[in-house]
């Protein structure tokens, strides 16, 4: 089972194929598996585990222990650190958009670098800049939202996009444009 754990990149391939059959196995459509739905997807991905190896993968996915895999907990599971050039551009990020300096981005933080009155929700009067500066920090903190970007969750939000970014130019170019960097 160790082998599973700390995969090969033979094993990155494998599991990033099952990762876009994700949600044709999600069939109760909530964008989470179950055990039945994960393991009917190794079944017929030709995955040979004993249904009790099965549980035991499946338990590491769910990193919350709520009894389901998240898209995000699959992803977070099997995306490579950041390092190099792409750690070098979020450290950037991350300080640029940290003006306190007190290592986490708030919202007085983006406040300073983020103009939310140009947000589509802001302008249609949907929600204010206060709601629109929690709801981008959201996106840094899916498990535990407390309006609080670490430095930590920052790197690992961007690892998990870099994931699906094969080029480091590219992935530069993507993080200095969002951050004006």
């Amino acid at each position: 089972m160790n082998n599973l754990l700390q995969p090969s990149f033979e094993q990155y391939c494998i599991f990033f194929s099952l990762y876009r059959a994700f949600r044709i196995y999600d069939d109760d459509h909530s964008h989470s598996l179950n055990f039945d739905e994960f393991y009917t997807g190794l079944q017929d991905y030709g995955v040979q585990l004993s249904q009790e190896e099965a549980k035991e993968l499946f338990t590491y996915f769910d990193r919350d222990g709520e009894g389901s895999i998240s898209v995000e907990e699959f992803m977070v599971a099997f995306r490579k650190p950041l390092e190099g050039s792409r750690l070098k551009i979020v450290q950037q990020a991350f300080k640029k958009a940290d003006k306190t300096g007190d290592g986490v981005i708030n919202c007085a933080d983006l406040r300073r670098v983020y103009n939310a009155r140009e947000h589509p929700k802001y302008k249609n009067g949907e929600m204010t800049e206060d709601e629109v500066f929690k709801d981008f920090l959201k996106n840094f903190e899916p498990n535990n939202p407390d309006g609080e970007v670490t430095q930590s969750e920052f790197r690992e939000y961007y690892s998990c996009l870099g994931a699906n970014i094969d080029n480091d130019a590219y992935f530069d170019l993507m993080v200095r444009n969002a951050w004006k960097i």
